[in-house]
């Protein structure tokens, strides 16, 4: 064991605390779940602070093509900024069980987006908070305020998770001196990723006092001035500089498919105009349909990770389509070009498709087809 850490009572009495093992791995495991904040988000970054809401402890998911092949991690947490926060709680003294550590944070970060949908992050979250006896909603206000828009954070949630932007934590009661040097030349070289150690020791005094002492490990200067400098880059996108990364990504044919999209779009006017994100590495244009009087309505958005995506709510929250007549007829409209509606229009959902699955012209054609029509419907509604 290493030193101890003192307390000073309110009678003056010195109380002195000596370095204790966890009773086991499950233990510190535990003391994360109930108490986030030993995560040290005021070390992991100063300027603004980390706060953590849980989306579940023990997350086990399997690789589609590889059902056999399951991955366990210790906690999932998402930050204020939507940005996932992967935490795995494993000693890593040993050299073998370091590398399959090591080996299997990377392949998280290598798979996350494919492999973990939306829908099932927020399935784990409610699932997490009904064990616990607690309102998903309550939950979330507490987080992120009552005026936070839940469905708006969530999506931010999807996107980080395409864009690579989400941050590893390696958390052990004491971090070797070769995982330092592992996590510390990974997040200098790894970008938007943040890989780091977290260092977290127990004392107890004979009274039975306890008290954690996290330490974040693996934020060398040159990592946080290379993270902090994409953290403010944000880039407006617009049709030349898209165009011209979405080909370079994806290739001439997949270009070709969203630039018919994009001018189909724009052929709409005045019925629709073309609103064009703002991100560092990830971003792309959405199709809103302008309404007089009312709600606009996002038909679609296009990003530069090859999909085109819509979110069921700004449909069912709009006429004619909050009504369940309506409801179906869309749904069954979508259903037939890839874009799966819940049947409850009450229910969010956020079905994309791959635009490489519209190479045939007359599968592009069905596409655009259907989405004229639901401009044509909401026109009329």
């Amino acid at each position: 064991m290493g030193g101890g850490i003192y307390l000073i009572q309110d009678n003056d009495q010195l109380v002195e605390m000596t370095e204790q093992a966890y009773d086991s791995e499950d233990q510190l495991q535990e003391f994360l779940e109930t108490y986030p904040n030993l995560l040290a988000g005021d070390d992991i970054d100063r300027g603004i602070p980390r706060r953590w809401l849980l989306i579940s402890r023990e997350i086990v998911t399997s690789k589609e093509e590889e059902m056999t092949q399951e991955w366990a991690l210790s906690h999932l947490f998402l930050d204020q900024e939507a940005i996932p926060t992967l935490v795995e709680v494993k000693p890593t003294h040993n050299r073998e069980v370091r590398q399959k550590v090591v080996g299997e944070m990377i392949d998280y970060a290598a798979n996350a987006g494919i492999y973990w949908p939306l829908e099932s992050i927020i399935a784990k979250f409610e699932v997490n908070c009904r064990e616990n006896g607690r309102d998903p909603e309550q939950v979330f206000e507490e987080f992120l305020g009552e005026d936070a828009n839940e469905e708006k954070f969530w999506q931010k949630v999807k996107t980080n998770l395409q864009a690579g932007k989400i941050r590893l934590v390696f958390v052990a009661e004491n971090i070797s001196a070769e995982l330092r040097r592992i996590v510390e030349f990974l997040n200098e070289q790894m970008d938007p990723v943040e890989i780091l150690a977290l260092e977290i020791k127990q004392y107890v005094s004979q009274e039975g006092l306890r008290t954690l002492v996290p330490r974040v490990i693996g934020q060398t200067t040159e990592a946080q001035l290379k993270k902090s400098s994409t953290t403010r880059e944000r880039r407006k996108w617009d049709e030349t500089s898209f165009f011209s990364e979405f080909k370079t990504r994806w290739g001439n044919d997949e270009a070709s498919i969203v630039i018919k999209i994009h001018n189909w779009a724009k052929n709409q006017e005045p019925l629709v105009k073309i609103q064009w994100g703002t991100g560092d590495v990830y971003g792309g244009f959405a199709a809103i349909v302008n309404q007089q009087g009312r709600k606009n309505l996002e038909l679609f958005s296009i990003d530069i990770s090859g999909r085109l995506e819509i979110y069921s709510n700004n449909y069912s929250s709009q006429p004619p389509f909050n009504s369940n007549g309506k409801w179906l007829e869309l749904r069954s409209k979508l259903s037939s070009i890839g874009l799966a509606l819940p049947e409850n229009s009450e229910e969010f959902r956020a079905p994309s498709l791959r635009l490489s699955t519209l190479q045939d012209d007359e599968a592009l054609d069905q596409v655009m087809e259907s989405f004229h029509w639901v401009i044509e419907e909401v026109n009329q509604g």
